[in-house]
């Protein structure tokens, strides 16, 4: 019973550190993305 406690934690601290990758990586790729199109309309195509 204590290994089942213990994996559910470590699943449920794995989903965390999984959801707060996913945001950090949609994050640089928002800036990259913002950043191309920024360039785009400042120097022209």
């Amino acid at each position: 019973m204590i290994n089942s406690e213990a994996s559910v934690m470590s699943t449920e601290q794995q989903r965390k550190n999984n959801l707060r990758l996913a945001l950090i990586l949609a994050s640089v790729a928002a800036v990259f993305a913002i950043g191309f199109v920024t360039k785009i309309v400042l120097l022209g195509s």
